[in-house]
């Protein structure tokens, strides 16, 4: 049975916010994000070069 809540189609309240959603950009301008793939980056790099070079 479909209560009175569930046809209710008045639109009193704005379900959406006014601020925009933030995405991947907003994620990549986190400072600790940013370390931890630097971090990762050089520990790839270097094991590429240790690869490539000397072995």
């Amino acid at each position: 049975m479909i209560g009175p809540e569930m046809l209710d189609t008045s639109r009193e309240q704005n379900p959406a916010t006014t601020e925009e959603p933030r995405g991947c950009l907003f994620a990549l301008s986190q400072p600790p994000l940013m370390i931890f793939l630097t971090v990762i980056g050089v520990l790839l790099l270097m094991a590429s070069v240790h690869d490539l070079f000397l072995l």
